[in-house]
């Protein structure tokens, strides 16, 4: 009787060990608009990989870079509606969507240095922010660096008033729209996969971007000048459809969060030296001259944009705006 029961219970486990082989693996759609070469573009890969071998292959995550699946504008709804169920757009999409406070990233010159960001964003101002997404069936689970942005154009830009007049693209943002009339520049909301063209064609005169952004996306080679601003932080916030996220397996789930710390980790590493590399790719090109700005240039364009802050206040909040200022030490 017991060598009977023995072998029924072996039996049992080995049918559940057949079935559990079988199962399907639990697909995961990671869809993003940049290249694969991008900080973004690699640490989704990264985490992929990582992703994949901790679960055991129980998982498996499809990642669709370039707006292969969405553009800018449609990802967002995607995700909501479960179509993909992981995104990391850039913070700025996160205003259209009712929660304006992610502007703040928008805000020129808040941030010096990649020290005083993850000040922010990897301590409670951070957090709290993420915890805004919920209402909307989101959940954010990390932010990833990309870089400072520059100022390009088809004629050289040395100081602010170097744009006016000129047509730049920007991502939908009122906080990007109001740094560029700071500027007496027209501002242009536009997809990102549309922007090549458009500098191309003449459609806008330039744009602003991280050095990794803008020669992965070829756009330097149809600008004929590239200036360090670095006036203004471009980063993405990894999400996740929440009710999609919240029926995984406790374990999976787990195994998940452990891979998104590694790839965000990494994602962070990678972004300066990637966007180092670019630019002395962009340099090396020989297609868009590069201006250096002197201390004395730069403080010419903080001091042009820096009333954003003050007038995009009731938009953000001031008191999350002064949260930034505490958190980082700014100073104007």
């Amino acid at each position: 009787m017991k060598k009977r029961i023995l072998l029924v219970l072996v039996v049992g486990m080995v049918i559940a060990m057949a079935a559990t082989a079988m199962a399907e693996p639990i697909i995961i759609k990671f869809s993003h608009v940049v290249a694969v070469d991008t900080p973004k573009g690699q640490a989704a890969e990264y985490f992929k990989k990582l992703a994949e071998e901790r679960t055991n292959g129980a998982v498996k995550i499809e990642v669709y870079p370039n707006s292969q699946l969405y553009k800018d504008k449609e990802e967002m709804e995607a995700l909501q509606l479960g179509s993909v169920q992981m995104l990391a757009p850039s913070l700025a999409k996160f205003g259209p969507l009712g929660v304006k406070q992610f502007e703040v990233f928008d805000l020129p010159y808040i941030f010096d240095d990649y020290d005083q960001l993850h000040k922010v964003t990897l301590g409670p101002v951070g957090q709290s922010l993420l915890k805004k997404l919920e209402p909307k069936g989101i959940l954010g689970l990390a932010y990833w660096d990309n870089g400072f942005k520059v100022m390009s154009a088809n004629k050289p830009l040395r100081v602010p008033e170097d744009c006016k007049g000129l047509k730049m693209r920007i991502q939908s943002s009122k906080i990007l729209e109001a740094q560029m009339r700071a500027l007496k520049a027209i501002p242009q909301v536009m997809a990102f996969s549309e922007v090549y063209q458009a500098l191309q064609t003449g459609v806008v005169d330039g744009t602003e971007n991280p050095p990794s952004n803008l020669y992965t996306q070829k756009m330097h080679e149809v600008q004929k000048y590239v200036t360090l601003t670095d006036h203004g932080y471009l980063g993405y916030a990894v999400i996740v459809n929440k009710k999609f996220w919240e029926g995984l397996p406790a374990d999976i789930r787990t195994q998940l969060e452990s891979a998104m710390a590694d790839a965000t980790t990494f994602a962070n590493d990678i972004a300066k030296k990637k966007n180092d590399e670019d630019m002395a790719a962009v340099k090396a090109s020989g297609k868009s001259e590069v201006i250096a700005l002197s201390p004395q240039e730069r403080a010419l364009w903080k001091n042009a944009l820096i009333k954003v802050h003050e007038e995009m206040a009731n938009r953000i909040g001031a008191d999350l705006i002064q949260e930034v200022y505490q958190a980082t030490g700014f100073k104007k």
